[in-house]
């Protein structure tokens, strides 16, 4: 599989971001919405970096069992309940990215919503990866 992250010198520079991700593989891996669930299906996580962290890690761990990597991530899209209290948290979030997935970033979008599935969750990703 190759990507190439397309960033137009006409539009703002992306942070946490590509505008565009050309992908081109063999399979497409479809990644439900995942949250911040434990392996009880209960939600953990008090706060949203901290149920971020376990959405993420999730998301990956579907991604892994499909064969992928965090590399192979095309595009991820963030439902969250208060996309105030996303970006006041934006640069944690950042750093947790960084720290489970690296710096080859999928074209993204943060979705406010009025509540998710699970009550208590405050943050949901899903997206699709192109592997190889």
């Amino acid at each position: 599989m190759t990507t190439e992250r397309v960033n137009p010198p006409e539009l703002s520079p992306p942070t946490g971001f590509s505008h565009a991700v050309v992908a081109t593989g063999s399979r497409v891996v479809f990644l439900a919405g995942q949250t911040a669930l434990d392996t009880d299906g209960k939600v953990v996580g008090r706060t949203l970096p901290e149920q971020f962290e376990r959405a993420l890690t999730n998301l990956l761990t579907a991604l892994a069992a499909a064969g992928g990597t965090p590399a192979d991530l095309a595009r991820v899209t963030v439902h969250a309940t208060d996309v105030g209290a996303y970006r006041a948290h934006a640069p944690e979030l950042g750093r947790l990215w960084r720290r489970l997935a690296g710096r080859d970033y999928p074209a993204m979008a943060v979705v406010e919503v009025v509540r998710l599935w699970d009550e208590e969750a405050m943050v949901e990703l899903d997206g699709f990866a192109v592997l190889p």
